[in-house]
């Protein structure tokens, strides 16, 4: 066994780095100019929370710019324009592929947050549909759009295209009518041809092809 060393002879050692301490420590932020690391603090309203970063008024409409042109190119719209001339609002034509809702067209508004895009858009319909995901004020049962399934880098387009999804494809899972939910279940004949009489009283006409 070694002899023991007196302890005036043991050599000095410096004090424990601070993240050996007991106790919690304070958590130093990164330097000034350093990205943000994690999803951005949301308000209970779904805007970014006081003091966070979102993209500069000049960068969005940059961006709602290139989006609305993209949107543009889809054939699933047609008429979409600036509301108002407000970047932040637009209005168009849904054109729907599947019957019975294919008879007609269906105006849209699409309402962009000023925080756009960390905040999500929120679309509704303006004309009348016969429709279970489809509210009577025309709010749209649209989970893409939702504080917990929105990203950032979803582009305006992927919006209309989910929507044009959910006006060809009704089920009884993105309802907001239940009592049409539960016709389409229990009654699909009368739900079908309640539908076909409401979109040929309510719908728009739909435009001419190009050429025709």
């Amino acid at each position: 066994m070694p002899p023991e060393v007196p302890s005036h002879q043991l050599p000095h050692l410096p004090p424990l780095a601070p993240m050996f301490r007991e106790g919690p420590q304070p958590l130093t932020p990164p330097p000034k100019g350093w990205p943000r690391v994690g999803p951005t603090p949301r308000c209970p309203t779904g805007h970014p929370a006081p003091g966070t970063r979102h993209l500069a008024p000049m960068a969005m409409s940059r961006r709602l710019a290139r989006d609305l042109e993209e949107a543009r190119q889809w054939k699933g719209v047609c008429d979409l324009q600036l509301l108002g001339g407000d970047v932040l609002r637009w209005g168009g034509l849904l054109l729907p592929n599947n019957p019975p809702y294919n008879m007609g067209a269906f105006r849209f508004e699409l309402v962009f947050s000023p925080h756009h895009p960390l905040a999500p858009p929120r679309a509704r319909l303006l004309t009348s549909i016969y429709h279970p995901g489809v509210g009577e004020d025309g709010s749209v049962c649209q989970p893409l759009t939702s504080l917990h399934c929105w990203q950032h880098t979803t582009c305006a387009v992927h919006v209309l295209q989910d929507l044009l999804l959910l006006l060809d494809h009704p089920d009884r899972e993105r309802v907001m009518r239940l009592e049409l939910a539960r016709e389409l279940g229990e009654q699909p004949e009368t739900f079908w041809r309640r539908a076909e009489e409401h979109t040929r009283s309510h719908a728009e006409p739909r435009p001419e092809p190009p050429g025709s």
